[in-house]
């Protein structure tokens, strides 16, 4: 029988590049499409849904509130927008324009990513003016604090892979800055894996994203104080006004957070060792098996690409694979290595991916 897939011409993708938005996000469970599907049914007074679930947000962040969102971009936009405008119905509708409030967001240089669309653009859409501080790959706590004038409205730190890694000041150095000066610091740890440990650091504001880690629908969420949470929820009578979330995805929100851990634990490690015994013989392909970058409990099989064996060169292998249905993590491709995630690939379709690069890797070697 036809699906949609079929008649819109978008076929489903192999995707080995982990729970990324421009591949959409999580495969959801059954349980968590089963919550949308009942919230599709009903209405629901949206102002009492949204205590709920901030409720449940704060259950499994272990903090005391939390505030849905359509997402972790959103999230930063909002959590921003929160610290300059508070709960003043007046400067709420008045945002993006902070008046004469404090609206600079200090980030170090190496945390001014690029995720989609950049961070800097989210910090504006609440009303803040970025200031990044230090170098693309050296930034002390000195330059943070060196930075903090009367206009500084918070901190922001982002923990992801496309951050740079090496010579950045630490959480918690950037939490004692903020603590000395009386600064709030939001963190961004959309795609991070532990819920409770970063609002535990000490950061005022945590944002996460609800459809990678946690495996819900395209959707995210705030967490920290009760104080903090009010004035991000004040924020849906201005700029979060276009980034209200539905009731369906509230829902499927909520089943993601209570299924969130009974799952497979990250790092999939013998996995990958497997995978990569299984491409290790390609000719002009090196394989090895690599922690997360960032940190986090995940294992991947790396592929270092061999131009002249293997007749192309890392991003046109990707490239050639995305054209069969096959997406890699590519974002190191420039440096000539490849990445497979194991976590959104079922079984069979890592046996897919195995012949799709068997069968170019081989016809095209030279």
């Amino acid at each position: 029988m036809p699906t949609l897939h079929h008649d819109l011409g978008v076929p489903p993708a192999i995707n080995a590049s982990g729970r990324m938005t421009a591949l959409g996000g999580s495969v959801l469970g059954d349980g968590v499409i089963a919550a949308m599907g009942d919230a599709a049914r009903h209405h629901v007074v949206m102002d009492d849904l949204l205590d709920a679930v901030g409720r449940e947000i704060a259950r499994a962040t272990g903090t005391e509130a939390g505030c849905p969102t359509t997402g972790a971009a959103s999230g930063v936009a909002i959590a921003v927008a929160s610290l300059i405008a508070g709960t003043d119905v007046s400067r709420v509708e008045a945002l993006p324009d902070p008046g004469g409030a404090p609206c600079e967001v200090i980030l170090p240089r190496g945390h001014s990513v690029y995720f989609g669309a950049p961070i800097r653009q989210m910090i504006a859409l609440g009303g803040g003016r970025p200031v990044e501080v230090g170098s693309a790959n050296k930034v002390t706590a000195d330059h943070l604090a060196g930075a903090i004038g009367p206009r500084t409205a918070a901190l922001l730190y982002v923990q992801s892979h496309h951050a740079v890694q090496k010579g950045m000041v630490s959480l918690a150095e950037t939490i004692e800055v903020g603590r000395r000066h009386d600064i709030p610091v939001i963190v961004d740890a959309a795609a991070e894996e532990d819920l409770k440990h970063w609002p535990a650091t000490g950061a005022d504001l945590v944002v996460y994203s609800g459809g990678k880690a946690v495996g819900g629908p395209a959707s995210g969420m705030i967490c920290g104080s009760a104080a903090r949470i009010a004035a991000c929820r004040a924020q849906y009578g201005g700029i979060a006004r276009p980034m209200k979330v539905g009731k369906e995805t509230l829902f499927g929100l909520v089943q993601a957070l209570r299924d969130y851990g009974t799952a497979e634990p990250g790092g999939h490690r013998a996995r990958m060792e497997k995978l990569a015994a299984r491409l290790a013989d390609l000719p002009g392909i090196t394989t090895r098996v690599v922690g997360d970058e960032a940190g986090r409990a995940i294992h991947r099989t790396e592929l270092t690409v061999d131009p002249a064996a293997a007749g192309r060169d890392a991003a046109t292998l990707a490239s050639e694979l995305a054209s069969t249905g096959v997406h890699l993590r590519d974002h190191l491709a420039v440096t000539g290595r490849l990445l497979i995630d194991p976590r959104p690939l079922r079984p069979d379709e890592e046996d897919h991916l195995v012949d799709r690069l068997t069968a170019l890797v081989e016809g095209g070697a030279r």
